[in-house]
């Protein structure tokens, strides 16, 4: 059997990279292994491949946030000599959006594989359920090390039993030595070790044992309390030493600083053996039930060690029938009443260590390895090719990199400037609520893709400018001048709308809860107004703000009612304007007008309502009619829009349009998995690239702003703030897409029965 193992590995220090070449060195025990053509695919965090220096048996190196790497990585796999592949998941160790960049690399190979998954969510958002899912069922099975999981699979993400497999965490095939340097050391010689170890920080819970001890130390004076282990690397980028050093000054203030000792170190598994042999007492302390899997936990049983705990899920499992003791969470008091005793009483010590040993036994690596051989024989055999044989439809290789230093010039501390003059802000045009709306909702999109570091930056400058153009009465002004002087005393419906479409998206897709909470008010403040709109493109750019509200606040009664509502004024204006092949909502296209078959899909996604989704697809279809001449993209122009039964004018092509188009492919191919939407979508997005009438791309990869029109011989340079955001708002969603891809062809489809 030949292998591609997909984790981190040594010497990047994590625990799953410590998993990881446990179960290399495991199934290299069984003749049955080739170790020669076996190998690592190892995953980096950041951009330096050269960051670690790997051992041999890693061929192949992904960059975390790199999507193309992932591509690249399933196409060497498929060319190497492998039989099957074990992907080790773990949220945080992948790219994309909850780690969605990996599904990339699942979708292009072409060896059965199994996935080992070290967490399992209670409470996934959208986007975790919807991986964990699409990685079960592409795997030949999912291994799980915790009955919890099993039930957390079952009935939270509906995989079925038949595709989970319980295997427990592995632990060292070690047994106590008889000269064990630790147990004789300074730092352990003549105390009552209690032992905590793994990367340190806050949810780790440590000041708990901390507090205990001077109720621990009153009776047992001996008793010194041993953390073993560096401070998580991600904790020292943003904090430092803080959290240790917040511990150090606890221990100070209760006077217990001399029964503490820190031993600030990543060490080898036999010494950790040596450490847990050598403790009295190992604790975990964690602050919360939602651990899934410990692989400290495991380490400390297969060692035979006498364990005392909180009640995480794990915990709750291995520990049960006397394999060790349990504490409430943040209880220091019961948990000094728990060591007391078990330091009092060797006969009950004693029987919780026999009992882990005795459990332990199973655990060891050789016998897991072997359970893990049997399963890859089992997927070897059971092996069908995956159904795609086209390569992708999107070209992520070469589209432009991300940068938002034209979107940043733009911005000042109260907002994004409307205008440019070529690349220059003009201040004297101001600011309006239209651009800083989808300046919020492109800032959400960056930072939901790749952790953006200048979209979360960005992103509390626009929301601040809504709040300030919010009125007492909930509605919005639109415009402001430089020097902050209102221009208006109420904006535009259209203006209203694209604003409850920015805060309806951050309510769903905020990165913390403050600026959820602070969208969820200035919306809930504007509620009044839905049923004041007359526009159609005003209800249209609302009713996507309340599907994202809806996402997020599921059955929320009043807003599906408004929701249907502005819906069935859309309907009603379909048909009251539909004549022969003339399938659209007015009797003109104008401007933004693929936002209202949009809009009907999103009631359709909340709601299940067909006929919105009806009226949407024949829409799309009249769309396509005229919108795709010659192979490219030809947006409708504003030099006097298109009348009803006549021609598309073409010119002058607006960006924001091409945005809508692109949003509205993205939204049909999400809902029906049909790739000719995936193809309009990226034919659209190339219309900024130079694919469209002129040839001329409107992107300035120099700038990174984006012109702000297509006119009949040559392009607008002006480069604002409605453009750009056009087209990085395009750019986002082509990515995102581009990370669902997988879904089609490789996939079974669910179709919907449009004439049902």
């Amino acid at each position: 059997m030949k292998i591609a193992y997909i984790s981190t590995y040594p010497p990047r220090e994590c625990g799953l990279a410590t998993f990881n070449q446990n179960l290399v060195n495991a199934l290299s025990l069984n003749p049955s292994y080739n170790a020669d053509e076996s190998f690592i695919v190892a995953m980096n965090e950041s951009d330096d491949i050269s960051e670690y220096a790997y051992p041999k048996e890693v061929k192949f190196v992904i960059r975390q946030q790199n999507q193309q790497d992932y591509i690249d990585a399933a196409n060497f796999i498929n060319n190497s000599g492998v039989d099957s592949c074990i992907i080790e998941h773990e949220f945080g160790i992948y790219g994309g959006n909850s780690g969605v960049f990996l599904l990339s690399l699942i979708n292009k190979l072409n060896k059965p594989f199994v996935t080992i998954l070290h967490t399992v969510l209670k409470e996934p958002n959208f986007m975790q359920q919807t991986i964990i899912k699409e990685i079960a069922a592409k795997s030949a099975k999912i291994v799980v090390m915790s009955k919890k999981a099993i039930l957390f699979l079952n009935n939270i993400y509906q995989i079925p039993s038949a595709k989970i497999k319980l295997i427990e965490h592995g632990v060292p095939d070690l047994n106590p030595s008889d000269d064990n340097p630790v147990a004789v050391s300074a730092l352990f010689k003549n105390r009552k070790v209690l032992f905590t170890f793994g990367l340190i920080s806050r949810n780790k819970g440590l000041e708990t044992v901390i507090k205990a001890l001077p109720k621990i130390v009153e009776q047992h004076p001996d008793v010194l309390y041993v953390i073993l282990g560096n401070t998580h690397p991600g904790v020292v980028r943003h904090n430092g030493e803080e959290y240790r050093d917040s511990l150090k000054q606890l221990a100070d203030d209760l006077g217990v600083a001399n029964h503490i000792a820190f031993v600030n170190k990543f060490v080898s598994e036999e010494e950790l053996h040596q450490y847990l042999t050598a403790c009295y007492l190992y604790i975990t302390p964690y602050l919360n039930e939602a651990q899934i899997t410990s692989g400290t936990l495991s380490y400390a049983v297969g060692a035979g060690a006498a364990v005392v705990s909180t009640p995480y899920w794990h915990a709750q499992e291995l520990l049960a029938d006397n394999r060790g003791k349990l504490f409430d969470f943040k209880d220091d008091k019961q948990l000094a009443l728990i060591v007391n005793s078990l330091l009092s009483d060797e006969t009950k010590h004693h029987e919780l260590k026999v009992n882990a040993y005795r459990y332990g036994l199973n655990l060891r690596w050789p016998a897991i390895g072997n359970v893990y051989l049997a399963l890859l024989n089992e997927a070897l055999i059971a092996h069908q090719k995956p159904g795609r044989t086209i390569p992708p439809i999107i070209d992520v290789e070469n589209m432009p990199a991300l940068n938002l230093a034209h979107i940043s010039l733009l911005t000042d501390d109260t907002g994004i400037i409307q205008h440019a003059r070529f690349g220059i802000p003009n201040l004297k045009e101001g600011y309006c609520i239209d651009d800083n709306a989808r300046a919020l909702i492109m800032t959400l999109m960056a930072y939901d893709q790749d952790k953006n570091p200048t979209g979360l930056k960005l992103m509390p400058v626009y929301l601040s400018f809504i709040q300030y153009m919010q009125s007492e009465d909930g509605n919005f002004r639109n415009f402001l001048s430089f020097n902050r002087n209102y221009l208006d005393e109420v904006g535009s419906e259209d203006s209203f709308g694209r604003t409850i479409w920015a805060l309806g998206y951050l309510i769903c897709a905020a990165p913390n809860n403050s600026y959820r909470e602070f969208g969820r008010e200035l919306f809930s403040h504007s509620l009044s107004h839905f049923k004041k709109l007359k526009y159609i493109r005003g209800r249209a750019n609302t009713i996507i703000g309340l599907s994202y509200y809806l996402m997020a606040q599921h059955g929320d009664e009043r807003i599906t009612l408004e929701i249907n509502g502005l819906a069935q004024s859309l309907i009603k204006a379909y048909h009251e304007n539909k004549e022969g092949d003339w399938h659209w909502f007015e009797d003109i296209l104008t401007y933004d007008n693929a936002i209202l078959p949009l809009a009907l899909l999103h009631h359709y996604e909340v709601t299940g309502n067909m006929e919105s989704y009806q009226i949407a697809m024949e829409s799309i279809e009249f769309l396509n009619t005229f919108s795709f001449e010659n192979g490219y993209l030809n947006p409708v122009g504003n030099a006097g829009w298109m009348k009803k039964h006549g021609k598309n004018p073409i010119y002058d092509q607006q960006a924001i349009e091409t945005m809508a188009m692109v949003l509205l492919y993205s939204k049909a191919f999400a809902i029906t998995k049909d790739t000719a939407f995936l193809e309009k979508m990226q034919m659209s997005y190339e219309w900024f690239l130079g694919k469209n009438s002129l040839h001329i791309p409107l992107y300035d990869p120099e700038t990174h702003g984006c012109a702000d029109g297509l006119q009949f011989n040559s392009v607008n340079r002006n480069q604002g703030a409605e453009s750009t955001l056009a087209y990085f708002i395009s750019h986002l969603s082509v990515l995102k897409a581009a990370e669902s891809e997988y879904q089609t062809l490789s996939s079974p489809l669910v179709e919907v029965d449009k004439y049902s």
